[in-house]
């Protein structure tokens, strides 16, 4: 697309652009960063779009936003991003709340008909029928002065992005749809999605599960210092001590800094600046109880006539969603078929707006008041007669 597009890079002109943006219905939004050496995301790029007007801001050489996020936060105008997730994060941590209303394309976009989770370029191109360049997909962004591919590849990014919007939208509401995604766009709102608590940082880490008793414990309080630490000093999590280490000091549990200097993988520089408060989480947290681990749900192996009703249970879902024109994963994995058959009552299949797209067939077929057959050469739904 030979859309033109603005490039801000100071107050006067972010001042200018911001006046253009005002009253406007929605605005694409997408930014670059990088998070090499920091805990923190460092924004590089903010791209904007409406129905008129395209730029890229560049925040580097902008220090004062606060034009654009007057904009950016104001309720009226609708946020339109792709996998909204780090986006959102990034705006969090400057400006100390999240954008709202939002609408995620990567969300909707499976309620259309679309793969679950689909990249942007591939939405693009199935949309649109556009094929966007790769070449840019791996630029340092923080580098001065960009180059006009990079700043081409970063403006379809909102471009097209506001295209597939306007159709989403259309297709939506003639579908009677929009409602069913007010849910989790609310929940994007929420602030809490984008910072872990430091309490329970822990879960993340794979060997945590073979721990008990004091060494679980011992764990949960050095993966917690150290979220809290990566935060203060900005650094990534990983940079400042590894996974391995915090497991190897649960499992070990030295008790003065010449056993804590055994353990591989501390630096020594990292120990002469944290040795001691490592000392003392680890001697208080020995005493402590530890946070249970998550109950393992374990569901009997389904028998072989479970297994052929898990199959016929899916011819339902693949004719439903043909009917709905949706992907047949956005109405029922294989996995949660499989739990339906074990336990219908406590189901994600009747709740929310795929019981009546799904749920309420699977349960009619299930009371034998439904079944498939075979007319015409084509597989269909029928009631059974009384």
């Amino acid at each position: 697309m030979n859309k033109t597009f603005l490039t801000i890079e100071n107050e006067e002109d972010l001042g200018k652009l911001c006046e253009q943006l005002k009253g406007s219905d929605w605005l694409a939004v997408d930014t670059e960063f990088e998070r090499v050496k920091t805990y923190y995301p460092e924004l590089c790029l903010v791209q904007v779009a409406n129905a008129d007007i395209a730029a890229i801001i560049d925040p580097i050489a902008i220090s004062n936003l606060e034009s654009f996020f007057e904009i950016l936060y104001d309720e009226s105008i609708t946020k339109v991003f792709h996998s909204a997730h780090q986006d959102l994060e990034i705006f969090l941590h400057l400006n100390g709340s999240v954008p709202t209303p939002v609408f995620d394309t990567q969300i909707a976009a499976p309620l259309l008909g679309y793969a679950e989770q689909i990249g942007y370029a591939k939405l693009v191109q199935q949309v649109e029928g556009v094929e966007l360049g790769k070449a840019f997909t791996r630029s340092d962004w923080k580098l001065r002065p960009l180059k006009k591919g990079q700043l081409e590849y970063a403006i379809n990014d909102v471009i097209y992005l506001g295209l597939i919007y306007v159709e989403f939208i259309k297709k939506l509401e003639k579908l009677n749809r929009s409602s069913w995604l007010e849910k989790d766009f609310s929940a994007l709102g929420d602030a809490e999605r984008y910072q872990p608590d430091p309490e329970h940082v822990w879960k993340k880490i794979r060997e945590s599960k073979k721990l008990k008793g004091e060494r679980l414990a011992v764990l949960q309080k050095l993966a917690a210092w150290r979220e809290v630490t990566a935060r203060q000093e900005n650094r990534p999590r990983n940079w400042l001590v590894k996974d391995d280490a915090i497991v190897d000091m649960a499992q070990l549990l030295p008790e003065d800094m010449r056993e804590l200097g055994r353990i591989k993988n501390i630096q020594e520089r990292f120990l002469r600046k944290h040795g001691e408060a490592l000392l003392e989480i680890i001697h208080k947290a020995r005493n402590d109880s530890p946070e249970p681990l998550a109950a393992v749900i374990r569901r009997d192996k389904l028998t072989g006539q479970q297994e052929a009703l898990v199959d016929a249970l899916s011819i339902i879902v693949r004719l439903q969603a043909e009917i709905h024109e949706l992907n047949p994963n956005t109405l029922a994995s294989r996995k949660e078929l499989q739990a339906f058959v074990q336990n219908q009552d406590e189901s994600v299949l009747l709740s929310d707006w795929r019981k009546p797209l799904i749920g309420d067939a699977l349960s009619e077929f299930m009371l034998g008041q439904q079944n498939i057959r075979l007319l015409d050469n084509k597989l269909s739904i029928v009631s059974n007669e009384k």
